[in-house]
């Protein structure tokens, strides 16, 4: 409750700054505080007008937009308002629901109809389409309540505001029904957005609400819709919906639900543009590569992800690719190849608004030679870490092979102290109860298709089965820690099933001991850990830990002691620990990597992004180094040094991206002279 009181205080704040990782103050832009440009949300007047002269003019492809426009703006269209819209699950059980949609689209069709042609039957058609509602409407209701305002309050909205601010007809009376429908049904229904659901929600809300804030000249409410942009909780925000590289939350869903989310995403950054701020070029052009990563795709081409592909919808183009295009080209002089070839070979023939509001009007200094987007190469891929795909190491020819059903406890039993590897064979390796490690055990995989899987009734996957144990090493496999092997298609669906208190208790790999560095020489390569309710991986008490190459990711919800008492990795008095290019990600309630009392833990070319907590926190520890890491779109810092007892010393943390976070970049201020130089801290809510 605090954290929100703190949130919303700074939001009315007019002038709000930061410190960056190298000390230096430095204004803090991401809020508006100048006044609104109106008519200010797709398009601005100089847009507008822009539009309008290229349409009368007879130049393509403005006129093929316009003929296409004019054809679904029909004068017979009738509205069929009610006074409450209540629609289920992708449309079940619907009342209301595609009569408030078809107003929505057409009310805006008629509205820039009124606008090019200066016909004023137009005008009266917008005006009776949003009379009509805003005299009736009550509220929403059922399980698509919040998406319904979100996908369809933009285009009202839009429509509203050319009508507004052009000699429409549109009465003071009539503006102000429109203006208390908005403020009074719109408005409640999604201010508080909605972070339980997919991040389409949230992206369209993100876009209703910064239309909501213009039309009513809020600036409160406007930036309230920024706040989420930038530090979005749970599947919401810039970098918790899209991944280094592009991959969006929803792309193991389908591609329909994908492009719905960034398209949505592309109208809050178009309004923001009008109104001079700079949604774009976020986290490294985020958004233009989750544009580019899935027009890839949908174009034929390969692409690389974390978790299961999906060619459902691929080959349904969505009208939404644009406004993004022509913002990288026109504004950046930069081509995005694949989204053009979508758009050349898909949707311009068909398209209307998605091209007619999308074209600014021209601004100077481009080049005329563009260059083409290439996006941010620095990321970690699927096919360098995790358990791979189609990938193992070659062992030696006297390892012990077992295939799924097969014991692979009595074989680690029967080969201690043999140094042969055991090599799981691809297929889903049930526990029955929880595997135990001994000194000496080499265990490999066949790389993801390899699957150990505890079974429901088994809450821990692997832990060490002697107090001293050294020498171990395992790599190339997958432990899951979900009560189903199988992926969900919508992996947010999982999550939430995981992230209730009463939960089932399970965790991945927990070495711990009682003697002072009694778990040694422990090597874990290639792995991937996900899903566990848990801690994904535990290593308490030892040294000479390393970690190469391992994906970490979903683990530690909120079960019993309760939430932040489980992380993706956890590691204490460790002394020597070596972290290389892993992924430590989507934590819902705990941190991606928890160091307590270590000595020499250094992480380097890793990602630690989205978790509920920090992306790695650090506390009663010395020669601590955190390196040329990603730390992005967690729920508190992206790197947290803290003292509990005694402050860290020797703490290095030097090159790493800290963007994003809901508090600070980097917060090392009770380490004793840290050495902290070099780094790229931005976006994040306090510094």
């Amino acid at each position: 409750m605090k954290k929100k009181i703190f949130l919303l205080v700074c939001l009315l704040c007019s002038s709000i700054y930061s410190i960056s990782a190298s000390g230096e103050k430095e204004s803090k832009t991401e809020f508006l505080t100048q006044a609104f440009i109106h008519p200010g949300m797709a398009q601005s007047k100089q847009d507008l007008d822009y539009m309008r002269e290229m349409v009368l003019k007879g130049i393509q492809p403005w006129k093929k937009a316009y003929e296409n426009l004019k054809k679904s703006a029909s004068l017979d269209f009738i509205p069929s308002p009610c006074t409450e819209i209540s629609v289920g699950p992708y449309g079940a059980n619907s009342i209301g629901g595609r009569e408030f949609s078809e107003s929505a689209e057409m009310a805006y069709n008629h509205a820039l109809m009124w606008y090019i042609t200066k016909d004023r039957a137009y005008a009266q058609k917008t005006i009776e389409i949003l009379n009509a509602w805003s005299y009736l409407l009550r509220g929403f209701d059922a399980n698509n309540a919040k998406l319904n305002v979100g996908l369809f309050g933009y285009y009202y909205l839009n429509a509203a505001e050319i009508l507004k601010y052009t000699d429409s007809g549109w009465t003071s009376k009539d503006l102000q029904q429109f203006t208390q429908m908005v403020l009074t049904v719109f408005y409640p229904t999604i201010k508080d957005f909605f972070t339980e659901a997919n991040g389409n929600w949230d992206a369209s809300m993100i876009s209703t609400i910064m239309c909501i804030g213009i039309f009513t000249d809020n600036h409160d409410i406007f930036n309230r819709a920024i706040e989420r942009f930038y530090w979005g909780e749970g599947n919401s925000g810039i970098t918790r919906y899209l991944y280094p590289g592009g991959q969006c939350q929803e792309t193991t869903r389908d591609w329909g639900h994908v492009q719905l989310g960034i398209g949505e995403f592309a109208k809050a950054a178009q309004t923001a543009n009008t109104q001079g701020l700079d949604f774009y070029s976020v986290a490294d052009d985020r958004l233009a590569q989750g544009f580019e990563y899935t027009a890839r795709f949908m174009l034929g081409e390969h692409i690389d992800l974390f978790g299961v592909f999906t060619d459902r919808d691929n080959d349904k183009f969505r009208d939404i690719y644009e406004s993004i295009y022509h913002h990288y080209k026109n504004v950046r002089g930069v081509i995005l190849p694949y989204t053009e070839k979508a758009i050349k070979e898909h949707t311009r023939s068909k398209s209307s608004v998605g091209f007619l509001t999308a074209v600014k009007a021209p601004i100077s200094n481009v080049s005329t030679q563009p260059s083409i987007f290439t996006g941010s190469d620095n990321f970690l891929k699927p096919t360098i870490i995790g358990a791979l795909k189609g990938k193992s190491k070659q062992l030696p020819a006297n390892s012990i092979h077992l295939k799924p059903g097969e014991s692979i406890q009595e074989a680690i039993n029967s080969n201690r102290n043999t140094g042969k590897w055991i090599i799981l064979e691809a297929g889903v390796h049930t526990l029955d109860a929880p595997l135990k490690i001994y000194s000496g055990t080499l265990l490999a995989g066949k790389g993801r298709e390899t699957i150990i899987f505890p079974s429901p009734r088994t809450e821990t996957a692997i832990i060490n089965g002697e107090d001293i144990l050294s020498d171990v090493t395992i790599r190339d496999l997958l432990v899951e820690g979900a009560t189903k092997v199988i992926e969900n298609a919508d992996p947010n669906h999982d999550r939430r099933s995981r992230s209730y208190m009463n939960a089932p208790s399970r965790e991945g790999i927990i070495l711990k001991s009682k003697e002072k560095d009694g778990i040694q020489n422990v090597v874990l390569e290639n792995i991937t850990v996900q899903n566990f309710t848990k801690n994904g991986v535990a290593i308490v008490s030892g040294k000479n830990i390393r970690i190469h190459q391992c994906d970490f990711s979903d683990n530690g919800a909120s079960v019993v002691p309760g939430a932040g008492f489980h992380h993706n990795l956890h590691l204490s008095y460790i002394t020597n620990c070596e972290i290389t290019s892993s992924r430590f990600d989507t934590s819902p309630y705990g941190n991606g990597i928890n160091v307590t009392f270590c000595m020499n833990v250094k992480a380097t070319h890793s990602e630690m992004a989205r978790n509920g907590l920090s992306g790695i926190r650090c506390a009663e520890s010395s020669q601590i180094a955190i390196i040329n890491s990603l730390a992005e779109g967690n729920g508190e810092n992206g790197i947290f040094i803290e003292k509990q007892m005694n402050n860290c010393k020797d703490i290095t943390i030097h090159h790493n991206t800290v963007q994003n976070n809901r508090c600070y970049g980097i917060d090392a201020r009770t380490a004793i002279q840290p050495s902290i130089k070099d780094n790229i801290s931005r976006h994040n809510y306090k510094e």
